[in-house]
């Protein structure tokens, strides 16, 4: 394995739980990284500043991948407005200042596509960030995102470290929130036409108009991604991650029918919100660097059911609601 950081490099991933630290996790494995740090939440609260300082202080990693945060769909992030701008803003600022602390030198913070302005050409450049207001449904989550993205930006000029960060698009794949309330478009659909499909239901209801267009990449893509920018020794700037094309959420729809089996008739529910009309991303640069996505949506729908079948989610999901 060729690596600017060795195979012994000690790297910790803050949300190894999650579905992109879960990823990251698979795609080091993969690799031959196995000196992996993590903590659950329940042993390493990241809104606790002295925890995350005592802990970086301890384990002192050669390497941190920054992919805990709170997420969730347009419902979400509108209705907990304050509980996604401050979790979000602690979880960074914490990380980030603590590893600068413990003498971390390299560090990679995940963003989201949401940063970028509601209005913005296609394809959404790098540099298009802070050229106009955001989408108002999940303005805190991206005012707490740009916050980290500056954060780094300011390690970077004023002591020289190496942060780099990286705006994934929207994402689904394994271990993604399947609630119905708070889960993003790719899981609430996943779930919503298993649901019709084992009751014999005669339609599917998706939210919104049909017709706002998204772009969606497998999770393991983008740790594949995140991946090389360490092992290219990639010290700065932000990285766009994505397909580079984007479908309507009513082809979406159809795709996950399709895949789940579902042969009844959509329906829009038009009284809930589209959210951003359209924001595909340039993604030139990751691209430049030797990076391409590895799974078409038909194929990483496929693999995402998949594994949601043979791991129970839908089955456990409805235990819980009753």
């Amino acid at each position: 394995m060729s690596s600017a950081i060795g195979s012994n490099a000690r790297i910790y991933v803050a949300g190894h739980r999650g579905m992109v630290g879960s990823a990251l996790m698979r795609a080091l494995h993969a690799r031959g990284y196995r000196n992996l740090v993590t903590r659950t939440r329940q042993a390493l609260d990241l809104t606790e500043q002295a925890a995350v300082r005592r802990f970086m202080a301890q384990e002192r990693p050669d390497y941190v991948f920054l992919a805990a945060a709170k997420v969730g769909g347009i419902l979400a992030n509108d209705t907990y407005r304050a509980d996604f701008i401050y979790q979000n803003l602690i979880i960074a600022t914490n990380v980030i200042e603590a590893a600068f602390r413990a003498g971390v030198h390299r560090l990679l913070f995940l963003g989201s596509s949401c940063i970028y302005p509601r209005d913005c050409h296609q394809p959404i450049r790098e540099e298009d960030l802070l050229t106009g207001p955001f989408e108002r449904t999940n303005e805190p989550y991206a005012v707490a995102k740009v916050a980290g993205l500056k954060l780094c930006e300011a390690f970077n000029v004023q002591y020289g470290t190496s942060y780099v960060c990286v705006m994934p698009t929207n994402l689904y794949g394994p271990h993604d929130n399947f609630d119905l309330i708070t889960s993003h478009v790719v899981p609430a659909l996943l779930r919503k036409a298993h649901m019709a499909r084992h009751c014999g239901a005669a339609t599917l209801t998706v939210w919104g108009s049909g017709r706002p267009r998204r772009e969606l990449l497998h999770v393991d893509d983008l740790a594949r991604a995140c991946v090389l920018l360490m092992e290219k020794d990639v010290g700065e700037g932000v990285y766009n991650v994505g397909t580079g094309t984007d479908v309507t959420v009513r082809e979406l729809a159809e795709t996950v029918a399709r895949v789940v089996g579902f042969q009844g008739e959509l329906s829009f529910d038009t009284s809930k919100p589209d959210g951003t009309f359209q924001k595909r991303l340039d993604i030139s640069r990751i691209r430049a660097l030797g990076w391409t996505p590895h799974y078409s949506l038909e194929e990483g729908l496929r693999h995402t059911y998949q594994w949601c079948l043979e791991n129970h989610v839908f089955e456990r999901a409805e235990a819980e609601y009753r």
